[in-house]
C-alpha cells in the first residue's frame, strides 16, 4: 500500500518457469505513469537480496509489516525441490516443504535475515497470509510431509528493533482447513473475505469466510456462499485471485468432449454493502468470458494497460493531454494491450 510518499507496489517471488523450474527472483511493480488515450507505464523492478535471501520455491507467501517507523517484508512456507545431493533421476522432480523459516527483507538495503520461533516446527504451502501493523496471520495450508491441512492460525508479531529483529508467534487452533484460497479486501484496510480452495485433494471449499483484524486480535465469521453457477459447482478444479475493492476473480477450465485446450472461463465475484449494514453480504455475477491462446509476453521493462477514462487527468507521458473518445470506442471493440521493448 502506498505509504509516507511511496507508490503502491507489488511484490512477486519465486514460482515455476515454464521450464519446470523454480524461481528465487524477486520483482517488484510499481505506477511510473499515466499517459492519455488510456496508458498507464508499469515499471518492474528486479530486486538483488543480500544476506539470507531465501531459495527457489512457490506456494508461499510474501507480507508487508510496519514497526517503529520502519517498512520490511515477511515471506513464509513453499515448496522446493530436493537438495542437490539427494535428487535421483527417480525423485528428480519430487518437491518437499521448505524449512520452517521466516525471511525477513528490508528493501531499503535489499538484504534479507532468517528468523525462528520454537512454534514453528513444520512449514507448509498454498495458505493464507494476512497482515495488520506488525504482524501477519499465516492460516490454512497443506502440510507434504504428513498429508494434512490443519486447522492452526499463526499470529506472526515481528518487532523490528535497532540492530536485531524479534519475532514472537501465537498459536490458535480455531483456524481454517484450506488451502489455495482466495482473500479480497472489504470495506476497512483490515476486512478480508475468504472463498475458492480446497478442503481436500478432491474436493472444493464453497463456502465464504468473512476475517476482520484489528487491534485487539482476528475475527472469522462464516458468510453464506454466492449463488455459484453450476459450471462452478460441478467443475473439479478452480483458481483465482483479487480484484481489491471486494471482487474476486475465479477461473474455471472449459469441459468438453473433446475438451478445447487450455481454455478458461472467468467469472467475477463482487462483495458489497447491503444498505447500512455491517457486516457485507456477496453477489455473484454470473458474466464469463472465454480467452483464447495468446503469444507468450516476452520480457521488457514497460506494459501498458487499459485505464478509466475518469483517470488520465494527470497525464506525464508528453504526448498530449486531450482524450479522443474514437479511441475508447476502437479499443472497447478489439481490446487493448500494448507491449513495448527497452528502446
Amino acid at each position: 500500500k502506498p505509504r509516507d510518499g511511496s507508490p503502491e507496489c507489488y511484490l512477486v517471488h519465486g514460482g515455476r518457469t515454464p521450464n519446470n523450474e523454480l524461481s528465487s527472483s524477486l520483482y517488484m511493480l510499481s505506477i511510473d505513469s499515466r499517459g492519455c488515450n488510456r496508458k498507464v507505464t508499469l515499471r518492474c523492478l528486479e530486486k538483488e537480496l543480500v544476506g539470507e535471501p531465501p531459495g527457489p520455491r512457490y506456494g508461499h507467501t510474501i507480507s508487508v509489516v510496519h514497526s517503529r517507523g520502519k517498512t520490511a517484508c515477511v515471506l513464509f512456507g513453499g515448496r522446493s525441490y530436493m537438495p542437490p545431493a539427494e535428487r535421483t533421476t527417480e525423485n528428480w522432480n519430487c518437491v518437499v516443504d521448505c524449512p520452517p523459516q521466516v525471511y525477513l527483507i528490508d528493501f531499503e538495503f535489499c538484504c534479507c535475515s532468517t528468523l525462528t520461533h520454537l512454534e514453528l516446527r513444520e512449514c507448509f504451502s498454498l495458505h493464507l497470509a494476512l497482515d495488520q501493523g506488525d504482524c501477519v496471520y499465516v492460516g490454512g495450508g497443506h502440510i507434504l510431509s504428513t498429508d494434512c491441512r490443519p486447522h492452526r492460525l499463526f499470529k506472526l508479531r515481528v518487532e523490528l528493533l535497532l540492530g536485531s529483529p524479534v519475532l514472537s508467534c501465537e498459536v490458535f487452533n480455531d483456524g481454517l482447513s484450506i488451502t489455495s484460497a482466495i482473500a479480497t479486501s472489504i470495506g476497512s484496510a483490515h476486512e478480508y473475505m475468504i472463498l475458492g480452495g480446497y478442503q481436500s485433494d478432491s474436493q472444493k471449499r464453497m463456502q465464504c469466510t468473512y476475517v476482520a483484524l484489528d487491534d485487539v486480535g482476528i475475527r472469522m465469521e462464516s458468510r453464506e456462499p454466492p449463488p455459484w453457477t453450476s459450471e462452478i459447482s460441478q467443475s473439479r478444479t478452480w483458481f483465482g485471485g483479487s480484484l481489491e475493492k471486494g471482487c474476486a476473480l475465479i477461473a474455471i477450465p472449459s469441459e468438453g468432449n473433446p475438451a478445447p485446450p487450455d481454455a478458461h472461463y472467468f467469472y467475477q465475484v463482487s462483495f458489497q454493502q447491503e444498505g447500512d449494514a455491517e457486516d457485507p453480504t456477496q453477489t455473484c455475477s454470473q458474466e464469463s468470458t472465454e480467452y483464447e491462446d495468446s503469444a507468450p509476453l516476452e520480457d521488457s521493462e514497460e506494459l501498458y494497460f487499459g485505464r478509466d477514462p475518469n483517470e488520465m487527468e494527470f497525464s506525464s507521458d508528453g504526448e498530449g493531454d486531450t482524450y479522443n473518445e474514437e479511441d475508447e470506442e476502437y479499443e472497447s471493440q478489439a481490446g487493448y494491450w500494448i507491449k513495448c521493448c527497452l528502446t
